[in-house]
């Protein structure tokens, strides 16, 4: 049992890492980096600019060989047509400078480029022509070229021959990779969990992978090939809701680095599809197909135009339904309107009936002059009830003054937690986190929700209040609002001096100004009092009273 406890725990601390990044967050989180796609292909585009810079005609073979190749890599995932120019260019050196090493090196890449673009007869030329024994430290390298180049061929193939013969080529290279790679190299493990999935071992696998991926950086191109693999032993396993989310992981990485020669994202679109998810798998769908144009990768154009059309057709019927709901929404909300027509005009019959009741009420009361005692006695009651009415207008303006600090505080502590969770993801503490908060845009909206409530509030509890208060002033100038305003700064102030609110430092934090900003607003308000300003706050005090 004791040695069995290690198993244990590498399988459960990944799980424990990502239990709180459920498919619905990844799912939003994808979405929102879906949306943002071009700012990371404008951050790949100043990456690719910085490199271009650096070549300069004084520059050696050397030098430009090593910025060809840095370019290569830059642009292998993200536009194969320029990876391929600087392939070309990488290998025109190489061969200028008779060095065999580098001449290998940069054939590998471009055959694999080629082999990313659908020229897989050049590939395999350009393969025989430089074989692996040259240069037995690319050895591996080239088992994996030739590996990737014949499952390209076997994904195109169409007859049952040319598949099966692919097939066996591409098990023939994978097992050859094994030899060359270090065991604990992250090669290696890639290949050995496939050929352990394709076991039907994926519980090994998973232990493996699962054990490396917290080590994978955001940054690192890697990241989405573990998160892919992972997803592929999910689906082996006939765990959807892992599969999904390990392929939005992945996804997510690609996206981020600008990866536009990817399958995750399309695997994810068509999972999604299956669920019935048509709106997110048509955007995922159109997205990967986009990409995979703008890379010119003709296998992943190849794969997604066989599904865009399925996806699009489902996409296409969901729209139907919801303009047919929307059809039988308007029917029924113009029948409700009919009624409420027909409903408004008999209150309005019976209202004219009401009317002539209430004049012959009239005349009762005219004839009834011998109840006036009973009538003084009704009024005195209706004084107390008025006197009840005041004091529960007082509670209430002291209830809305403390509501208003405790709105206050809240979107103050909210603005707090966003900061603090702001510095979580800048330390890279991302894994613990559900999506991060990068902005202020809730709490200037919140807020400016909030001074709306509170100017309808006081205003619905003192509506002649800008009015009594212009007369407290020389002139209105403080007075003066701008289109859909209901109050002003200024205005604000005196509102909460008249909810009696009067320290400086509590209307600071509900207005969200300093201290000194709210005492220079009070000074200039007394500035403007038309009457002695020791006596400007006490006059505040009696607006919506009735006393002057």
């Amino acid at each position: 049992m004791n040695r069995l406890l290690p198993f244990f725990f590498v399988l459960l601390f990944p799980a424990l890492l990502f239990a709180q990044e459920n498919s619905a967050s990844l799912l939003r989180e994808l979405d929102q980096t879906i949306e943002n796609h071009q700012f990371y292909s404008n951050q790949k585009e100043h990456t690719i600019d910085s490199l271009k810079q650096l070549l300069k005609p004084a520059l050696s073979d050397l030098q430009k060989q090593k910025v060809y190749g840095q370019l290569y890599e830059e642009y292998r995932v993200y536009k194969s047509d320029s990876a391929l120019v600087f392939a070309r260019k990488s290998m025109q050196i190489a061969i200028r400078l008779n060095d065999p090493k580098r001449s290998d090196q940069a054939a590998l890449n471009l055959a694999s480029i080629m082999g990313t673009l659908g020229m897989y007869k050049e590939a395999t030329d350009i393969l025989t022509k430089n074989p692996g024994n040259r240069s037995p430290e690319l050895k591996g390298s080239y088992y994996v070229v030739n590996r990737v180049l014949y499952g390209y061929m076997y994904d195109y193939a169409t007859s049952i021959y040319e598949k099966e013969k692919y097939a066996t080529l591409t098990q023939k290279y994978r097992d050859s990779t094994l030899q060359y790679f270090p065991k604990q190299s992250r090669q290696h493990l890639i290949i050995q969990a496939e050929l352990l999935i394709e076991k039907g071992q994926e519980d090994q696998a998973l232990q493996q992978l699962l054990s490396i991926f917290p080590t994978i950086s955001l940054s690192d191109p890697d990241r989405a090939v573990f998160a892919y693999i992972i997803s592929h032993a999910y689906h082996q396993k006939k765990d959807r809701d892992s599969e999904k989310k390990w392929l939005a992981i992945s996804a997510i990485s690609d996206l981020k680095l600008a990866k536009k020669e990817n399958i995750s994202l399309r695997n994810l679109a068509f999972l999604l599809y299956e669920e019935g998810d048509i709106d997110r798998a048509y955007k995922y769908i159109q997205r990967s197909l986009e990409d995979a144009l703008f890379c010119n990768a003709r296998l992943r154009t190849y794969e997604i135009s066989k599904m865009m059309p399925i996806i699009s057709e489902a996409y296409e019927h969901q729209n139907q339904t919801n303009q047919r709901q929307l059809w039988l929404f308007l029917v029924s909300v113009s029948l409700l309107t009919v009624i409420l027509l027909i409903v408004l005009i008999l209150l309005f019959k019976q209202m004219k009936k009401l009317k002539i009741a209430q004049k012959d009420l009239n005349n009762a009361n005219s004839q009834l002059s011998e109840l006036n005692i009973a009538l003084q006695a009704i009024n005195l009651k209706l004084k107390e009830t008025n006197s009840t009415l005041t004091e529960a207008n007082l509670v209430k303006e002291i209830y809305i003054g403390k509501y208003m600090d405790q709105c206050s505080d809240y979107i103050g502590k909210l603005e707090g937690y966003r900061r603090k969770l702001n510095v979580m993801a800048t330390a890279g503490k991302m894994n613990n986190l559900i999506s991060a908060i990068k902005s202020k845009q809730f709490i200037e909206a919140e807020l400016k929700e909030f001074y709306t409530n509170f100017d309808k509030t006081f205003l619905l509890l003192f509506p002649d209040f800008i009015n009594e208060f212009e007369g407290l002033l020389i002139d209105t100038e403080l007075t003066q609002l701008k289109d859909g305003e209901f109050l002003n700064t200024e205005l604000r102030i005196v509102a909460l001096i008249r909810l009696d609110i009067k320290d400086s430092a509590k209307i600071a934090i509900f207005l969200r100004y300093s201290v000194s900003t709210i005492y220079n607003y009070r000074s200039q308000i007394k500035n403007k009092a038309a009457g002695p300003r020791e006596e400007f706050e006490a006059n505040v005090m009696r607006i919506g009273t009735g006393i002057k």
